[in-house]
């Protein structure tokens, strides 16, 4: 008997043994799990940091997307972003207002970021909104979320769950559980 032969023999013994013992043997099915879209840095296509996202309409200049940490996905249409900071202007090159998060996710081909993680907007004439997730859809020229939030004006504020606006926060629609508060001055005789 060769070498070869006398160690292929005990090799096939632990083969036959092992698959007598494998579940599949006793009737049982494998458990099948599904891929799912990474979102892992090292399967990032490209990591920027510092990145700068610049927001335009037909050449206008909306506001610029400021991130610590970029990770781009799908040939650089979805990336994931850190520590956010949007800051929005006008349709003549005036800032508008500036938007913070801890983390987000844009889509270059819908021109929509998601927002995520002590979202708050703070705007020039005063106005501040937070919440845990926010949206600003660049195409519609929309804000909105379905989460808690929390709208401080100079002399009032509202909170309820869900809400629609403009990024102006002039046009506001609040969806659910809409609450308000506001001073009043009563009258003295």
């Amino acid at each position: 008997m060769s070498w070869r032969s006398s160690v292929a023999m005990p090799t096939l013994a632990l083969l036959v043994l092992a698959a007598a013992a494998c579940p599949r043997a006793k009737g049982k099915t494998p458990v099948k799990t599904k891929a799912t879209k990474t979102v892992i840095p090292d399967s990032a296509d490209q990591i920027i940091f510092g990145g700068r996202i610049f927001l335009t309409d037909q050449g206008v200049s909306k506001g610029v997307l400021l991130a610590d940490t970029i990770l781009n996905y799908d040939d650089g249409t979805r990336m994931e972003l850190r520590r956010v900071n949007v800051t929005f202007y006008t349709s003549v090159g005036v800032k508008d207002g500036v938007l913070t998060s801890k983390a987000g996710t844009y889509n270059a081909r819908l021109s929509r970021l998601d927002a995520r993680g002590d979202v708050v907007v703070v705007r020039d004439d005063g106005k501040r909104l937070s919440s845990p997730q926010l949206v600003y859809d660049q195409v519609r020229n929309q804000i909105f979320t379905d989460s808690a939030f929390v709208l401080n004006e100079p002399s009032r504020t509202f909170t309820g769950l869900g809400f629609e606006s403009d990024p102006q926060l002039t046009r506001f629609r609040c969806i659910r559980n809409c609450k308000g508060l506001a001073p009043v001055k009563i009258p003295t005789k």
